[in-house]
């Protein structure tokens, strides 16, 4: 190591990380004192992460034996055996005897230190001490109790990301309930897809949100849904865009400070369950059918949580972490899982560009923020938008930046080191909702790489399988994992015999996860997505990922954004470019050109686009992800069976019956 952060440079793009920790910073995280425990703990040397990172799978039951103890995690008992059915995925059965409480140990603070500190726009700004939250907590608890709340129940939030949202989750499940979210800007029919599956008992939702500078009444919303949803008892409406919001026409509503009234702060009695008491019940994008109902283990989610927080992350007590995320994201309990850190929770809720590019930036500085986690999207939108936050903002206490929810562009590293922080750990993830949690992460005590993950997540035993199911290294291939892990999903919803569960994972590597992603391991021991498999292109029988077209094509300055399909065309497929064009542009033969020499250039003809279209917006998910398959179902006349999904379903009709594919 040397002892400064290293830059890359132009000259020697392949010789040097973009940045490096010095000695001492990497002694000094978290990690590194996780590694000393667990060669106390063992009576093992481990000469660094690469050590570690071999002995998290080799002897995976001693690895989270040794993090169990470092966390601190509370529990009643862990029981005497880690893991049992090793050797079938799924089947694998973690801390088979532990007991357990999720809420019990995001609440251990007490003090008068932040806990909680939100800011809604430019309408709403809250702090809310670990004291108080315990107190609130205690107090819904007690009225959900009430309500007839019990074990094994299930409390849905139609919420905007605001503490009454990290409240309610932490009294539902101290209690056992399982907690369930979507953002509020979902329609009647995507609560419905939703919500309607796992039949909640209790719905905590919002009078209205604020994005973009504009109010957004959802009271009509709630109300049409609710006659809907039998299986709900009660509705608890958080006054957030009014203070007395009118809900005599939400049959059966009730105002949260009047649900919580004549309920006293007090001692939560807290039941700690098994290991896999269902805890959160979240949902794949659904663009493609019913969105599956995927149910994660209070036990395996704070596990695998604490582990990229603490060790991937470096979150110490007293931290300030945020995520760009809302309620309908796993990033969102990724989030506020950093409370059982003794982290500071800083919580936004709005567009991140109103009113302009600089308010998540504002927020670091006004708030202290330790760990900045936003999307790809966001960087690469930073980027084109010609701010330049390195030059406006201080960031003094901003020691990571994580980015996730589409690949890191080479360009994007480049963006962050030069115009946002030179001296920052950036750290590209990648993983998802069916895992709660990462695959590939990062690692506070190792260079970065332009355009590179840095490294397979600790207990991940990650590799890349050929189209045989040998793992190969510098070849593209199928992201799986090998070995069980304590947050693969506990079941699906209403999923008779785990069949959908053993489909959507395992059905193309037996006793292997395949988790859809299209990647390479690089020689550094880090990863580059291409986007993901279901995705990938297949012109004259060659595959090719998305993200590979996307990172050429979205350096130039004239493209904002594309989507790039592959339509079936004379018994082959060829590769069709939609792109989203700066104000005023028109796409002409001389800017087409130019977009296929740019993608020739930089990759193989066989990338190059057959056909380029214009288009003034692209389809995305409720997380912000675009939407490869819906944009191909259109293109070929089928029919999009879940618009619900999408957060601008409109967007789809640019893409239906285009001259331009037709010849």
């Amino acid at each position: 190591m040397t002892d400064t952060p290293q830059r890359q440079t132009q000259l020697q793009p392949q010789l040097q990380p973009m940045w490096r920790p010095t000695p001492e910073q990497a002694q000094a995280t978290t990690l590194a004192r996780f590694i000393e425990a667990v060669e106390d703990d063992w009576n093992v040397t481990l000469e660094g992460f690469d050590d570690l990172y071999a002995f998290s799978i080799g002897e995976m039951e001693k690895f989270w034996q040794s993090f169990v103890h470092f966390s601190g995690i509370t529990a009643e008992t862990w029981g005497d055996t880690v893991l049992r059915n090793a050797g079938d995925m799924p089947g694998a059965e973690w801390f088979p005897d532990a007991r357990l409480n999720y809420a019990e140990n995001m609440l251990r603070r007490r003090d008068d230190a932040d806990a909680l500190v939100f800011w809604g726009e430019d309408k709403v700004r809250t702090r809310t001490s670990f004291r108080e939250l315990y107190d609130l907590v205690s107090r819904l608890e007690q009225a959900l109790r009430t309500a007839g709340v019990k074990e094994g129940d299930v409390v849905a939030g139609y919420m905007p990301n605001m503490p009454e949202t990290v409240a309610a989750m932490l009294a539902a499940t101290a209690i056992g309930a399982a907690w369930t979210s979507c953002s509020p800007d979902f329609g009647v029919q995507g609560v419905l897809d939703r919500f309607g599956q796992v039949r909640p008992k209790v719905l905590i939702a919002c009078d209205g949100y604020y994005y973009n500078g504009k109010t957004h009444d959802r009271l009509g919303v709630i109300s049409e849904y609710l006659r809907q949803l039998p299986s709900i008892t009660t509705t608890i409406i958080v006054p957030y865009t009014r203070s007395a919001p009118p809900i005599s026409g939400v049959a059966g509503a009730v105002l949260w400070n009047d649900f919580i009234r004549g309920f006293d702060a007090g001692e939560i009695a807290f039941v700690r369950f098994p290991f896999n008491h269902p805890l959160f019940i979240l949902y794949s994008s659904g663009t493609t059918g019913a969105p599956k109902c995927i149910v994660h283990g209070a036990g395996g989610s704070l596990l695998n949580l604490l582990k990229e927080l603490q060790l991937h992350c470096n979150v110490r007590h007293d931290d300030r972490v945020f995520y760009f995320t809302t309620c309908g994201w796993m990033m969102w309990n990724w989030l506020v899982t950093a409370l059982a850190a003794g982290a500071t929770v800083l919580l936004y809720d709005g567009a991140p560009f109103y009113p302009d590019g600089n308010v998540l930036f504002d927020f670091a500085d006004a708030e202290d923020m330790t760990l900045f986690g936003t999307s790809a999207k966001f960087i690469d939108a930073l980027n084109k938008s010609g701010l330049a936050p390195i030059r406006t903002h201080k960031l003094a206490t901003v020691h990571l930046m994580t980015s996730t929810g589409s690949p890191l562009a080479p360009e994007g590293f480049d963006f962050v080191y030069d115009k946002i922080k030179k001296d920052i750990h950036l750290a590209s993830i990648a993983g998802g909702t069916d895992i709660m949690g990462c695959f590939v992460n990062g690692n506070p005590m190792g260079p970065v790489w332009r355009g590179e993950i840095q490294t397979a997540a600790l207990g991940m035993a990650v590799e890349v399988f050929d189209e045989e199911g040998k793992s190969v290294t510098e070849e593209k291939g199928e992201l799986v994992c090998t070995r069980p892990f304590p947050s693969m999903p506990i079941y699906f919803f209403d999923d008779a015999g785990d069949a959908k569960y053993r489909a959507a994972y395992f059905e193309k590597f037996p006793n292997v996860w395949c988790h859809g992603d299209w990647i390479e391991k690089t020689a550094h021991n880090g990863f580059i997505i291409y986007g993901r498999s279901d995705a990938t292109l297949n012109p004259g029988g060659v595959r090719i990922g998305t993200a590979e077209i996307y990172r050429q094509v979205e350096k130039l300055d004239e493209v904002v954004e594309s989507i790039v399909v592959g339509q079936i065309w004379q018994n082959d497929v060829r590769v069709v470019l939609f792109v989203v064009l700066r104000d005023g542009l028109k796409l002409d033969a001389a800017l087409s050109a130019k977009i296929k020499q740019q993608v020739r250039d930089n990759c193989t003809t066989r990338h190059v686009p057959a056909r380029i279209v214009q288009v003034p917006d692209i389809p995305r998910t409720k997380s912000g992800k675009i939407t490869e398959l819906a944009v191909r179902d259109v293109v070929h006349g089928r029919e999009v069976k879940n618009k619900e999904a999408l957060a601008n379903p409109d967007a789809l009709t640019y893409y239906k019956d285009r001259e331009e594919l037709r010849s």
